[in-house]
Parts: structure tokens; sequence; C-alpha cells
């Protein structure tokens, strides 16, 4: 079912300001990524993906500059607090990717969203299709805004969508709960463990 031919990782916003202990947005998540092991799982779900010979496509979200969306229409109220807290800094330290999970050779960096989803006004979808893949496990942060606007947005486009609920986090227990539990099974074709995603590959 993952064939390493046709399925990619899709490691969604792994930035020091989520995943490091000294980030900016970590504190908000300690309790809910402690709780699941999510950083060892998600080291263990890029692992064990390599091995498999699947390739990694980085996911990041925009890296936040002060002038960001002065301009624009109409920001989020979630875009404009990322401003204000300049939360993935560009050229700072909590908007460089986490040491533990650098780019490799032949892993594909797609190009920065802006909101919630890693498909909207990126390269994603293209990047997907001219390397055959059309299985996507989808793994990162946040479980209820990055993680799953993206993999919504994938199945949307046609791709196989598998989550894997420990390998991710969020803000709160009932954010995770209805990630999985409730939104997930509507979009989903799989939503896994590390160890169940592990034994498939």
């Amino acid at each position: 079912m993952y064939s390493k031919t046709t399925t990619g990782l899709l490691l969604v916003d792994p930035y020091n300001d989520f995943l490091a202990d000294e980030g900016k947005l970590y504190p908000r998540t300690k309790e809910v990524s402690e709780s699941v092991n999510a950083i060892p799982n998600l080291k263990a779900t890029v692992s064990g993906a390599r091995k498999a010979g699947i390739r990694i496509f980085y996911v990041p979200h925009h890296r936040s500059e002060p002038h960001d969306f002065d301009t624009w229409m109409h920001p989020t109220p979630y875009q404009l607090k990322a401003k204000e807290g300049q939360v993935f800094a560009k050229d700072s330290w909590g908007g460089e990717f986490h040491p533990d999970f650098q780019p490799q050779a032949g892993d594909i960096i797609v190009k920065e969203h802006w909101a919630s989803s890693g498909f909207a006004n990126t390269d994603l979808d293209h990047q997907l299709k001219m390397h055959g893949i059309h299985h996507i496990v989808v793994v990162g942060m946040l479980a209820n805004t990055c993680i799953e606007s993206t993999a919504r947005f994938g199945m949307e486009l046609g791709y196989h969508v598998t989550l894997v609920k420990d390998a991710t986090s969020a803000f709160t227990k009932e954010a995770m709960h209805a990630a999985h539990e409730i939104n997930g099974p509507t979009y989903a074709h799989a939503i896994l463990t590390t160890q169940e995603l592990l034994a498939k590959l």
C-alpha cells in the first residue's frame, strides 16, 4: 500500500518554534506533545520513511516578517497574531528547521504556505504529481490546523491520505480529539499510530 514510488511523507512545519524546548510555541503544545510522545514519534516516522525509500516533502509555514499583512484585505486573526509574535520569524532561530529534522539530499522543500493548507498557493500539488506521488502521509504541526487543512485539501485533490495521530500535536487535548476522532474520519483514508505506520512501510 505504501510503495516507495507512489508514497510521499509530508513533514509540516518542523520549526524550532514548534519543536524545541525554547521555541515560542512549544510551551503551548508541551502537555499534548509529551502525552503522545510526538517528537520521538515524528523522528521515528521520518527515519522509517527514509529507510523505506519514501521521499520527504517539507511543507513549511510562511516565515514571519514585521510588515506581513499590512496591505492585505482579509488577514485572519490567527495570521495577525503570528505576525505580532513573529512566530517562525525569517532569519531567526525559531524560523529554522529543528536540528533533528534537517533536509537531506533528495528531499523536496515546498514553497511556504500563508495560512493552514500546504497546498493552497504553493507548489505542493505540482511537486507531488511530478514525482508520481498519490499516497500522502501527513505529519508535523499542528493536528487541527495545518495538518488537517493540508490533508483535507489533499483528499479533495484526489490523494490517498494517511494521518499519524501520535506524530503531531495541538495546543489542547480537545483539539487533538477533534482532529483525529471527529474531523479526521470525514476525509482521511487511514488514521494510524506511528508503530502501525512503520509496520506497513
